[in-house]
């Protein structure tokens, strides 16, 4: 045994954050979504990758703050924007934890350190990330992510060019959303990972905007992009949508929205589109110096996209079952990649590999077991380790379950712990191995080049003095110089508000738009 011990006061934390989490887990499982395909085996790769979190994550994520602390990755997520990390990062790992409980394995006071510090990464990311609404999550935040500042939010509103359906601008963006939410599905191995919302951001009386990130588009981290994605110049797109006669009422902690009524093409009025990434000051606008240089843009955005489809479709249509398995379990595994590329300390063997102790599972993870345990794990809750007695009635079903197991306290008197899962063992893929390209917004670089340029950059609005000028010091002092530059600094690109700096209300944003 280390001289590594636990306190009470941190198994009551871990324990609420693993509660927090089990909470959520059944409520977006198996309320809100389906998830199966008929071409990837995605209940056993969504499994397999849950094991590779649990062997890999603890280890990568010390790796990670040894360069760069989650506080300070959380202020540059909100920089370039993220993949959804919210719901995906913890519970991954924890549902791990869970299927090898449940299979006698391990015990609930296994790995407490590890657990305890996975736990505490995403609790810190997350309040970083989320801290202009003072909230860890969406779900505690009523289903909302409003986590972008003023400055940002300003500039998006009022460069967003008015569109109505029927028109060249309206057509071709919403040939754009459409061709690219389809690629981004393949992408991903037919599931949602490559697309994130935010919002609602109320625009007026009748308009909400909607942020839509579009990511992993061409040649970066995925090998089996490489070619695929050549000829899309962008690895991330954003798209703003401002809608007018809907309310979005929900935006969950997966990234995913629902509106009243549905959304629908005719409500989108409003259309701007950027780029960003760990090497851009903030998002970069992309073709929006007329409404006609956007409809071109978006145009050849999505022929590139529908030829770049046609491609991966070739690729994977060649592949076997386990470069199935891998692809998908690797996508879900690598959720938080872009922590290591802010970081960077990104390397393929990391985050493209399968690590040796999970891989002892794949003969397991057939469909019908895959489909079967995947249900009873994160649908119908009813695993042995889920059970709890008879009296308990669990949030949203009301039986007497929990998706997630707790620490037991009693390893404070009994010492009966350990640590952890020990350091990362060797990786194997079927996949073929990653080229050494990786599209950014300084160009395609190697990775020694894109490590290198992480280390060395850190945007303007993350350094001092500006890092921790948030809303609430703006709020008292937008007539300052200093809140002046600030926000000049995120209009230095906007086609309206160039150098109007500080102190604008939404409504004066909303008249200088209505001039160009």
């Amino acid at each position: 045994m280390s001289d590594y011990k636990p306190t009470y006061a941190q198994l009551l934390e871990t324990n609420n954050l693993i509660q927090q989490n089990a909470d959520e887990v059944y409520w977006l499982c198996a309320t809100r979504t389906v998830q199966e395909s008929k071409i990837f085996p995605v209940s056993a790769y969504i499994l397999f990758s849950y094991l590779n979190c649990y062997y890999r994550y603890p280890e990568l994520l010390r790796k990670i703050e040894a360069q760069m602390s989650m506080e300070e990755i959380g202020d540059r997520a909100r920089n370039q924007g993220i993949k959804i990390v919210a719901w995906t990062f913890p519970c991954f790992y924890l549902l791990g934890r869970e299927m090898l409980i449940n299979w006698g394995l391990i015990e609930p006071t296994d790995a407490v350190e590890d657990v305890s510090y996975v736990l505490d990464c995403w609790k810190r990311f997350q309040l970083s990330w989320h801290r202009n609404n003072g909230n860890l999550t969406n779900r505690q935040a009523g289903h909302r992510a409003q986590v972008m500042p003023e400055q940002k939010l300003q500039v998006f509103h009022a460069d967003a060019f008015e569109c109505r359906e029927g028109d060249a601008l309206h057509k071709a963006a919403q040939g754009f959303l459409a061709a690219t939410a389809q690629y981004g599905f393949l992408v991903s191995c037919e599931s949602r990972l490559t697309l994130h919302n935010y919002g609602p951001y109320k625009v007026g009386d009748r308009r909400e905007m909607l942020v839509r990130d579009f990511r992993e588009l061409s040649e970066s981290d995925y090998p089996w992009l490489d070619g695929v994605g050549a000829d899309i110049p962008y690895n991330n797109l954003t798209v703003t949508m401002i809608v007018e006669g809907v309310h979005i009422n929900l935006l969950d902690d997966w990234g995913s929205f629902e509106s009243v009524p549905e959304l629908k093409a005719e409500h989108m009025v409003g259309v701007g589109l950027y780029t960003a990434d760990n090497l851009s000051e903030g998002h970069v606008p992309v073709g929006m110096g007329s409404a006609e240089e956007l409809t071109a843009t978006f145009n050849d955005l999505t022929s590139r996209i529908k030829h770049a489809t046609s491609l991966l479709w070739k690729t994977m249509a060649g592949w076997t079952r386990d470069q199935q398995l891998d692809a998908g379990a690797l996508t879900y595994f690598a959720v938080i990649k872009e922590f290591a590329h802010i970081a960077g300390c990104y390397e393929v063997d990391d985050w493209m590999k399968i690590d040796e102790r999970a891989e002892r599972f794949r003969p397991l993870l057939n469909d019908e077991y895959g489909n079967l345990f995947l249900g009873e794990l994160v649908g119908y809750i009813s695993s042995p380790s889920q059970r709890l007695h008879d009296y308990t009635m669990m949030q949203h079903n009301d039986n007497p379950t929990r998706s997630l197991s707790y620490f037991p306290y009693s390893m404070l008197t009994d010492g009966q712990y350990t640590r952890g899962v020990g350091p990362m063992r060797p990786g194997v893929s079927n996949l073929p191995d990653k080229q050494d390209r990786y599209r950014t917004s300084r160009g395609v670089l190697t990775l020694a080049e894109y490590n290198r340029l992480s280390r060395e950059f850190t945007p303007t609005l993350c350094q001092e003095p500006y890092r921790f000028l948030c809303a609430d010091w703006v709020k008292y002092h937008y007539d300052t110089p200093q809140a002046d530059t600030m926000f000049k600094l995120e209009q230095q690109h906007s086609r309206v508000l160039k150098d109007k700096g500080a102190g604008l209300r939404r409504e004066d944003v909303e008249a200088l738009r209505g001039r160009t």
